[in-house]
């Protein structure tokens, strides 16, 4: 199995996965591995150095014809879970998705050489970020469901319909805010009744307002946190 890209006459690998003939031996390999390296084992690692190699060496052996990304961060939570001695609660494939070029380039690199300190640090600051990012979640969820509570007896079904195309953006919040004219293509309501609409939803505090006029947007009434990307330095520390 390989991952290309260009034309036919000239296709650039980016990776290849082990012929399949080894891959019984390698998973082999891999489970004595993921044994010794764990909490209880002969060789314990730091949870997130072991979720991340784990994580690499799962998607380099490449065992199944699909869905090697998603069993790979699976096994990177039961890594972390090990550790914790508990479930984890991380935003992991949500937060992958969100840097899936960063990723793909991530493994590209790294898919070739036995060094992988590099690897080590870009999966664990996406862990830590994505830690965050579930906790950010965990907080606008409740505040979404305590907005909702309060203005659905006191609102129309197309402020709620309005309403819950904002929500579904989650903490990063609707991009460029909510115009009188993405009410009406959200809505079907004409320019007079979206106006009128926006206020209301405004005056029951459900929405707050910015700008005049034709540059007025709105954004919800509730605290947005969009999750600032997580580094690791070369000295090992977050910035």
């Amino acid at each position: 199995m390989q991952v290309v890209s260009g034309t036919v006459h000239a296709p650039k690998v980016h990776f290849e996965a082990p012929p399949s003939a080894d891959v019984p031996c390698e998973m082999l390999r891999f489970l004595d591995w993921f044994r010794r390296t764990a909490p209880d084992g002969s060789e314990p690692l730091p949870a997130l150095t072991r979720a991340a190699i784990a994580h690499l060496y799962f998607v380099c052996i490449h065992p199944f014809e699909d869905g090697n990304g998603r069993i790979g961060r699976a096994v990177a939570e039961k890594a972390l879970a090990q550790t914790i001695g508990r479930p984890t609660l991380t935003a992991l494939a949500a937060t992958i998705l969100a840097k899936r070029k960063g990723y793909y380039d991530a493994l590209e690199v790294n898919n070739k050489l036995n060094e992988i300190t590099e690897w080590i640090a870009w999966f664990a600051a996406t862990v830590i970020e994505a830690q965050r990012r579930a906790i950010v979640s965990v907080d606008f969820l409740i505040d979404k469901t305590r907005l909702l509570d309060r203005v659905n007896p006191v609102i129309k079904e197309r402020q709620r319909k309005a309403l819950l195309r904002m929500l579904q953006e989650g903490p990063e919040g609707f991009k460029g805010g909510l115009t009188a004219g993405k009410y009406t293509s959200i809505t079907g309501a004409s320019p007079a009744t979206a106006t009128r609409d926006l206020a209301d939803l405004v005056a029951k505090n459900a929405l707050a307002r910015a700008g005049e006029r034709r540059h007025a947007h709105y954004t919800l009434a509730i605290p947005l946190s969009p999750v600032a990307p997580v580094i690791i330095n070369g000295q090992g520390n977050v910035e």
